[in-house]
């Protein structure tokens, strides 16, 4: 009696698995030569995929350090818009306290205590400034530096070297270390000539 091919419920046309074809196995070496060339060949392809892992790594490492130092950029910079809107308001507290009397005795102590304030106020927007990484540019009395300076107009004083600063117009400021808006300044003529100021110093 035949057996039957479906006996134990296994589908009559189940296919029958046969080896992948696809697959690049090389067959059995026959020689000693033979056995060189696949080692060397198994050599070439370790290379191949050990030089393939390190710039893969190489890659990831750069990835990473660009976006670390992206990060560290928008921390450092991000608000420098903002910090630039912030400055007209510390500019308008500063001329309102430039307008009133240098002499704070003779005026209505109401007035007074409203000027006390203002000043605090000031002080506050300062430090949080600073706290931000926002600091102002020095000035007054350094020789005239193009590259945080803005020269609004010369001001004759043979007094001082020729090209200080005398005058602050409007102080500028700088965040994280980088010029967010330049000092606008009155400087001399006439004096003797300054020195040259490669830098700004705090």
């Amino acid at each position: 009696m035949a057996s039957d091919p479906t006996a134990g419920g296994a589908p009559a046309d189940m296919p029958v698995e046969t080896p992948d074809s696809t697959l690049d196995i090389p067959t059995k070496p026959e020689s000693a030569a033979d056995w060189q060339r696949l080692v060397e060949q198994l050599q070439a392809e370790k290379a191949d995929l050990q030089d393939k892992q390190l710039r893969a790594l190489a890659e990831a490492q750069n990835v990473r350090r660009r976006a670390q130092q992206d990060v560290e950029k928008e921390r450092k910079f991000g608000i420098e818009r903002f910090a630039r809107d912030v400055l007209s308001v510390a500019d308008n507290i500063g001329r309102a306290l430039s307008a009133l009397p240098a002499d704070l005795e003779a005026v209505d102590p109401a007035v007074r205590n409203v000027v006390i304030g203002i000043q605090a106020t000031e002080r506050e927007l300062q430090s949080v400034l600073e706290r931000h990484g926002v600091t102002r540019v020095e000035a007054l009395g350094k020789p005239f530096n193009a590259e945080f300076h803005q020269a609004m107009m010369e001001v004759e004083d043979p007094s001082v070297p020729s090209g200080t600063v005398v005058q602050e117009l409007a102080p500028g400021y700088l965040i994280a270390g980088r010029l967010l808006r330049a000092a606008m300044v009155g400087v001399s003529k006439g004096g003797p000539k300054a020195t040259p100021h490669a830098s700004n110093e705090n």
